[in-house]
């Protein structure tokens, strides 16, 4: 009875030494990560982010948070392709660009999709001084109302105060691209080269 016990713990310990080996293998290894956070169009990500001077770790956190990387993507709003751009706004950050309106169908082409996004992008972080959470509010909640919270002093743009955004959709916007961010910077290679 007491040999049988021994050896059932002596199996018991081997099943858990071999979990514990697998579960550090998995974690350690982006393969799994990456079916969580996919990527697609990655040399496009890069060029359109280095063009704008912003991480492409960051585009692609939005992209996977606005549309889980479904170029038709349509929103209850409107909002259309990847990066779940407005058509009023594709149009006003196409014409800032010194470019033609945007047929609302080219929205789903990625190329057009994610060099407006960037671009939008860069321009409201270029309105509120750089600050990536602030400029994330932005570009969920609208730049009207989060210049209001900054100017009202609802929210004082920091990292730390993100739960003191008033809309609770653009609360957890704002901390999912934070978090996936930080995991696609970590899972993917990012090559800065030409």
């Amino acid at each position: 009875m007491l040999y049988s016990l021994s050896r059932a713990i002596r199996r018991l310990l081997l099943l858990a030494t071999a979990v514990i080996i697998i579960a550090l293998a998995v974690s350690l290894t982006p393969y799994p990560w990456r079916l969580l956070y996919p990527l697609s169009h990655q040399e496009l990500i890069i060029k359109e982010a280095r063009a704008a001077k912003l991480d492409p770790s960051l585009v692609a956190a939005i992209i996977n948070v606005e549309s889980h990387w479904q170029t038709s993507a349509i929103s209850s709003k409107g909002a259309k392709g990847l990066m779940q751009l407005m058509p009023t706004t594709a149009d006003w950050i196409a014409i800032k660009l010194g470019k033609d309106t945007v047929n609302e169908q080219d929205l789903f082409l990625p190329e057009i999709n994610i060099h407006l996004g960037v671009c939008y992008f860069a321009d409201l972080l270029a309105q509120f001084n750089n600050n990536a959470t602030i400029a994330l509010a932005a570009y969920n909640g609208g730049r009207g109302n989060v210049k209001n919270w900054l100017d009202s002093d609802v929210w004082d743009g920091s990292d730390d105060t993100i739960e003191s955004i008033p809309f609770g959709e653009t609360r957890r916007y704002v901390q999912k691209v934070v978090t996936q961010q930080k995991i696609y910077s970590r899972i993917y290679k990012w090559s800065t080269d030409s």
